[in-house]
This record gives structure tokens, sequence and C-alpha cells, in this order.
């Protein structure tokens, strides 16, 4: 998100998260101060593509993020460092069906959740799923967003993936206009679909 009209729309919705993208090679690059109030609700996200330690915590200071997601090839030791830094740290991967679980077995300690995307030569943004059935071999007790290829479509089939653990849908590039901007009617749409499988598994 960066645009202030789209932003303000936004944040009128019951949603946990706002993201910022602060990796320039990206199309929802983000290239200078969001200046806007965030209602306390919402958590400010930035999202890194391997930065430097300082270059985040400028932007954390800069943003005021609360919220920080590493999507690159950050090591345990960064990860640890900017979690030190007072924010929630979620760590993404991308995940096909030979991606081995044991390679998170190290950051387990030093991340508040887990963000598991469509794996990719490019750091995010597919539009495409992966199997969601390697979910239900995920052996650790931490929490994780899905992240991927998210739609009107397929949604509620994501919503009522039996695991306690998932604890976040993430809403990208298949509710957008272009990038960076939200299209805020499927947004809305997606939020009514999210409130009807709640009251359904009730």
């Amino acid at each position: 998100m960066r645009e202030p009209e789209n932003i303000a729309g936004l944040v009128k919705l019951p949603i946990n998260y706002i993201g910022h993208i602060f990796y320039e090679k990206s199309p929802r690059y983000v290239s200078e101060v969001i200046d806007l109030p965030i209602p306390k609700t919402i958590k400010r996200t930035g999202v890194f593509v391997n930065a430097d330690r300082a270059t985040i915590k400028q932007t954390i200071l800069d943003q005021q993020l609360e919220a920080v997601q590493l999507h690159g090839n950050e090591s345990v030791a960064l990860c640890q460092e900017i979690k030190d830094l007072g924010v929630e740290l979620i760590k993404a991967f991308g995940v096909d069906d030979d991606f081995q679980w044991n390679e998170l077995e190290a950051y387990l300690a030093a991340v508040d959740y887990f963000l598991f995307d469509s794996k990719s030569e490019a750091y995010g943004g597919t539009g495409k799923t992966f199997n969601w059935d390697k979910l239900k071999t995920y052996p650790y007790a931490k929490p994780y967003f899905l992240s991927g290829g998210l739609s009107l479509e397929n949604l509620a089939e994501a919503y009522q993936f039996d695991d306690e653990r998932l604890i976040g849908l993430d809403l990208n590039s298949k509710f957008e206009i272009s990038a960076g901007l939200k299209d805020l009617d499927k947004i809305n749409k997606a939020l009514k679909i999210i409130e009807h499988e709640q009251i359904s598994s009730k």
C-alpha cells in the first residue's frame, strides 16, 4: 500500500495488517514516508528483501512500523536482531512440494510467525497458489500466515483449512487494480466471505 486515498479507504475495513514494500525491485515499492493515520487495531507492516539491519531499523523509525516481514534469504541472526528492536517479526518462505520443513527449525526462536508463499525465483507476488496439502505435514507449533494466489474463488477453501496454527490470510495481487493499488470492493467481498466462514464454523 502506498496511495494515500487507497490507504484511507482500506483502513476503514476490519483488517489486522497493512503492508508497505520497501524492496526497490518490486512494482509495489514505497519510496517515501507514508504520513497517514493508521488505526491502532491495524499493524503497519514493512516488507523487506535482503536489506541490512541499519536500513530496516531506520525504516521502522521513519515509517513507525509495528511489524516487519522478511521475504528474502535473511539469516537467523538478522531475524533475531530485528525482533529485538521490539517489532513483530514475520519470516516468509517460498514453499513447493520439495520444500523441507527442517529448514525452518533454526528460525523458530527468532521469529514470531512464518509466512508461507508460493516458491518463486522472484520474491513474492506470483499470484499462484502452492499445494496446500503440503501444510498438513508442517511439524512445528509456530503460527503462520498463508500467502500466494489467494482470491475470491479460493478464499473460503483457504479459510476452512483445518489448522489452528494458520492465523491469517495475506491478500495481495488478486485483490489489486494495479500493483500497489487495492480493489476495495474485492477486499470487502473477501471480508464477507471470511465472516460467513467464521459464522458457519461456530
